[in-house]
This record gives structure tokens, C-alpha cells and sequence, in this order.
């Protein structure tokens, strides 16, 4: 079975009212992981300025990012694997790589805050190089490619979950266990009503956090300190870290 999971869409100097209007929900559909999007919720200020030019779509696609219903969704209700993960995909289009490419991200995330996580994918030369200002992200990944891994392709086609699916109703990572160890995974694929089968859930795992620079350490004291935690617990131990004044140095799994 032949599965594409989208395609460019674009806003030029010269498209109609309609035009916007397929851009707008396209970015809601991609940055927020094919919600129901109540009139409530919608960002009737930014859509203003992308209709009126004011901003580009990559501004748009940033504030829909940064709105308190993709925070509340996916940076407070997730595993931070998971919120890593996701924005990869949202607004990359694409699966994390590498655990470095994890850890980096959780760690910005730590110790610079939620909206400079947000700008690192959008800030990006290859966020840049793919969508420019005013192409909507998509998930190229999952589209066979020349030269591209069957590593990167396994692993979107992995956080794809069919057109109806919604990315909010898992909040345990999909790749943490591929990624940390480096090792390929087969293509799941989402059954016809858009649901995913079934995988074993991260918080199972245990991950060995490498810290320094915390209050608690000694002035002089010049080693790293390691933490092993479990994967359920990793959220309240990162806040703890962070709270004591440590800078996370790296996140893997041991077990």
C-alpha cells in the first residue's frame, strides 16, 4: 500500500482568499496533529496578519507552535521524549535521527525554556532549506527517497498515525527505545480507522541522566553527576535538576 502523507502547500503574493484559507488549515492540521480545532482556539490574531501579509506562514507556523493549545497538549501532558519527538515532526517533517538530536533538544528545552525549543526547529537552516517562509512543513521523511536512509524512513512513517489520527492521544514516546540504541524499527503502519498498534511504552525504560553544575555539588568539584531514572519518572527528575541549578550534559537509555 502506497501511503503519502502530504504534499507542499504554499502561500504566493497571488493567492486568493481561498488560498489562505487551505494554508491556514493546512498549518493547524500539521503543527497541532490533526486536531478538532474549536473557533475558540483558533488564532484569530495571526491569521489576521498572514492574510493581510504582515507575517509569513513560518511566523504563523510559529505561533500556532507556541499557542497554549499545542503547550498544553504536548509539553505538558507528554513524555519529554514524546514533546521532542513530536515537534520533529510537526515542524520538521520528519523523526529524530540520532539520541543526540534528542538529547540536544531536551536539554535546550531544560535549561533555555519551551519557546527557545520551539525556535531551534524554525531558526534552523534546515527548517530554511525545506519550507523557506511561506511553505507549510510536511512530512517529506516519509516519502522513499534517493540517498535518503531506510533508518529516517521507518521511523516517520512510525509517528504517522493515519489521516484520522491525533497525535495528542499518545503521550508516550513512539522511537525513544530506536533511537537511544541506535537500531533500526519496522514500519507500523496505522490500521484503516487511523489507530496505531500497539508498542511498548518508554516509561518502561531506564535512562541514565548525566548532570553538571548542580547547587548541591561541591564548589571544587569538577565531575559530572549521573542519575539513573525510569522512564515514568524522568519528567519530575529533570525538574528537579533544574530547580537545583544543574545543566543536563546528556540523556540515554541503559536498559
Amino acid at each position: 500500500m502506497s501511503v503519502v502523507l502530504d504534499a507542499p502547500v504554499e502561500l504566493w503574493s497571488t493567492s486568493s482568499l481561498e488560498d489562505k484559507q487551505a494554508v491556514i488549515r493546512a498549518v493547524y492540521k500539521q503543527v497541532l496533529g490533526n486536531p478538532h480545532v474549536m473557533e475558540s482556539e483558533r488564532l484569530t490574531i495571526a491569521e489576521s496578519k498572514l492574510y493581510d501579509g504582515t507575517i509569513t506562514v513560518r511566523e504563523f507556523v510559529r505561533a500556532v507552535a507556541k499557542s497554549d493549545f499545542y503547550r498544553s497538549r504536548y509539553f505538558e501532558s507528554c513524555a519529554p521524549y514524546r514533546f521532542v519527538e513530536l515537534n520533529f515532526k510537526h515542524l520538521l517533517g520528519r523523526a529524530p535521527l540520532a539520541q543526540e538530536e534528542l538529547s540536544e533538544h531536551i536539554c535546550r528545552c531544560i535549561e533555555e525554556g519551551y519557546e527557545a525549543e520551539i525556535d531551534s526547529y524554525l531558526d534552523s537552516p534546515e527548517y530554511q532549506d525545506k519550507f523557506g517562509e511561506n511553505t507549510v512543513p510536511y512530512y517529506q521523511g516519509a516519502k522513499s527517497q534517493v540517498g535518503q536512509k531506510q533508518l529516517g524512513y521507518n521511523r516517520t512513517l512510525s509517528l504517522y498515525q493515519g489521516y484520522a489520527g491525533v497525535d495528542s492521544a499518545f503521550t508516550a514516546s513512539r522511537l525513544v527505545d530506536f533511537v537511544a540504541s541506535n537500531s533500526g524499527n519496522k514500519i507500523t503502519l496505522p490500521t484503516t480507522g487511523g489507530r496505531i498498534s500497539a508498542y511498548k511504552d518508554a516509561t518502561e525504560k531506564t535512562f541514565k541522566i548525566v548532570v553538571k553544575g548542580s547547587k548541591f555539588d561541591s564548589p571544587r568539584r569538577l565531575s559530572n553527576t549521573e542519575y539513573l531514572v525510569s522512564g515514568a519518572k524522568m519528567t519530575p527528575q529533570i525538574q528537579r535538576i533544574h530547580r537545583a541549578g544543574g545543566s543536563i550534559v546528556s540523556i540515554t537509555e541503559v536498559a
